[in-house]
């Protein structure tokens, strides 16, 4: 499963993080959100140690999606250093998430 992280806990497990992680905007109500929550998940899993994937419930935690901006979901962001490096707005399938992350982290 992967591991949520909240306004209180962003900054700890995604801007000092010593790894580049891939942060999943979303909201219990988005349906595309649903339908790539198991990709996000089944990736999760494949890049241990590689990178980490957290997600962020836009609802519960509207300080950090405000903050970068996120307009739309589901809005993927990864960090390296602490810095916003590539974004991804929308669903996707298996094989684009996969694509679009090896190829960012």
């Amino acid at each position: 499963m992967t591991q949520q992280v909240s306004d209180a806990t962003f900054e700890n497990e995604v801007l000092k993080s010593d790894v580049p992680v891939i942060v999943d905007f979303f909201a219990e109500w988005c349906g595309p959100c649903k339908a790539l929550g198991p990709y996000v998940d089944e990736l999760s899993s494949e890049l241990q140690g590689k990178a980490k994937i957290v997600k962020i419930n836009i609802d519960e935690s509207p300080n950090a999606p405000t903050k970068y901006g996120v307009r739309g979901i589901p809005t993927l962001m990864v960090f390296k250093n602490g810095q916003v490096t590539d974004t991804r707005v929308g669903g996707m399938s298996k094989s684009q998430l996969t694509e679009w992350v090896n190829g960012a982290v």
